[in-house]
């Protein structure tokens, strides 16, 4: 059972992209963890939210298998608390099988996504940045894997 993290676009911003590559550094050591990036549609201004949304949906669709346990990070998600979601994580490992989450476009999800999903979580109310995004997921996710572990890394 592994992890990917499927991202839309590069991350762009250097010190996000080597706080990113640590905390995945670090969690490879629990479990096996991978950021999979599929690149950005060019020359977006001719399309409209719609067929930009449908075409990275293909994209995102393309990188998944039917095996995949599809998780989408969407802002009408449901959020956890850090233990929740390590327990929620558990769960989820426990069913044997490899879990992709997805960060978006800029737009969000197609409806295509939307229905091949098998959840959405949220990471908070407010509004980040996609690079963010990133960053916070790959956090709470080395954070859940050191509560399952029992390791003082969370505090409560």
């Amino acid at each position: 059972m592994k992890i990917t993290l499927l991202v839309v676009g590069k991350t762009t911003d250097i010190h996000i992209e080597n706080l990113i590559q640590e905390y995945q550094k670090r969690l490879t050591h629990y479990i096996p963890f991978t950021i999979q990036v599929i690149p950005e549609l060019k020359n977006t201004k001719a399309l409209t939210t719609d067929q930009q949304k449908q075409a990275e949906g293909e994209l995102i669709l393309r990188a998944i298998t039917s095996a995949n346990d599809l998780v989408l990070l969407d802002e009408h998600g449901k959020e956890f608390r850090s233990i929740e979601f390590a327990d929620y994580l558990q769960k989820k490992m426990s069913s044997g099988r490899d879990l992709v989450f997805v960060v978006g476009g800029p737009y969000g999800f197609s409806e295509a996504v939307y229905q091949r999903a098998n959840g959405k979580i949220s990471l908070s109310k407010m509004t980040f940045s996609h690079q963010m995004v990133r960053l916070f997921f790959v956090e709470q996710t080395y954070r859940a894997m050191t509560i399952l572990r029992g390791e003082p890394y969370h505090h409560e």
